[in-house]
């Protein structure tokens, strides 16, 4: 076989080669991607587009898969509001929800938006009514603290079985899981950052989990403190909001991204890791602190499986 861009016609439908031809040029000889009896995919296989031009080469237009979970996202609280309009005294804009539904996509789950309910029993009970009926799980914002007013506290021990949490972390020590009507609920708090912390941290790798992911957590690495990272012991293990950076010295490399408030989120929207610190006075320059990553890792020395709370 020759391209055609290496010939020309000659007249008479003759054709002229004017390159060598050796033998077996630009033949695909059977087998030559997959042989009979050679492994396709294996168990916990997450299929790419490119898997399914394989699965669709080799006539197979079905197998067995874990779907993508539905997971539905609610927030709560008569001071939330949405929109450009001005903010009346006591009202901040809903942030936490649409944060969620894209940390749940970028999950891989289908999220569904359950909407902003306001502090109403009734209300509250429709939407987790809602989402138990209709998504593999729930996760909601807000109400899970130790405040008199929490609604969400009060409705799902009616109608679930709840389990509450202080966990000693920092952010993110307020988290709630249980089940509504058979349905897992992961119940997070109302502060931005802490939502979004508790989020990967205990909501994340569950549902991925769920969906059969064989890596349902974030990649965790050992890093290089290039900028103090400060704290006072409290009895918590902190989780910085830090950019992480993999240098010239085949290491990662860490330096805070900003205020590290539960409230400050553009620090967090910043920052491409945490970093790890145990209780204490924080760690100096120079030191090594576990990192998990909320991006693959740019160069070598990922370190899946690295537990963050060993050092």
């Amino acid at each position: 076989v020759v391209m055609v861009e290496r010939t020309r016609t000659s007249g008479n439908r003759r054709v002229e080669v004017l390159v060598e031809v050796p033998e077996g040029n630009h033949l695909r000889p059977a087998g030559d991607d997959l042989r009979p009896g050679d492994p396709v995919f294996g168990p916990g296989t997450v299929l790419t587009p490119a898997h399914i031009g394989v699965l669709a080469t080799l006539g197979i237009g079905e197998t067995e898969v874990y779907p993508r979970a539905r997971v539905g996202v609610v927030s709560t609280g008569d001071e939330l509001v949405e929109g450009p309009g001005p903010l009346a005294p006591g009202q901040i804009r809903d942030s936490n929800r649409r944060m969620l539904v894209a940390l749940v996509e970028q999950a891989g789950c289908v999220p569904v938006d359950l909407g902003l309910i306001p502090d109403d029993e009734a209300a509250i009970e429709a939407a987790f009514r809602q989402g138990a009926g209709s998504c593999d799980a729930v996760v909601s914002s807000g109400g899970v603290s130790m405040g008199d007013y929490d609604y969400v506290k009060v409705v799902l021990d009616r109608i679930g079985d709840m389990t509450w949490m202080q966990v000693a972390i920092k952010p993110a020590k307020p988290l709630a899981f249980g089940v509504v009507d058979g349905t897992p609920v992961f119940g997070l708090p109302g502060n931005p950052v802490s939502s979004m912390v508790s989020f990967e941290l205990f909501a994340r790798p569950a549902l991925r989990r769920m969906m059969g992911h064989p890596t349902p957590d974030r990649i965790q690495v050992a890093a290089v403190v290039d900028e103090e990272l400060r704290r006072r012991a409290d009895g918590k293990v902190h989780f910085v909001r830090v950019v992480a950076s993999y240098g010239p010295d085949d290491r990662y490399h860490v330096w805070p991204s900003g205020g590290q408030g539960s409230h400050q989120l553009s620090a967090l929207a910043s920052a491409n890791a945490l970093a790890v610190v145990p209780d204490g006075e924080g760690l100096p320059a120079g030191s090594a602190v576990p990192t998990m990553l909320f991006d693959e890792p740019t160069g070598p020395g990922g370190e899946a499986g690295v537990d963050p709370f060993a050092a």
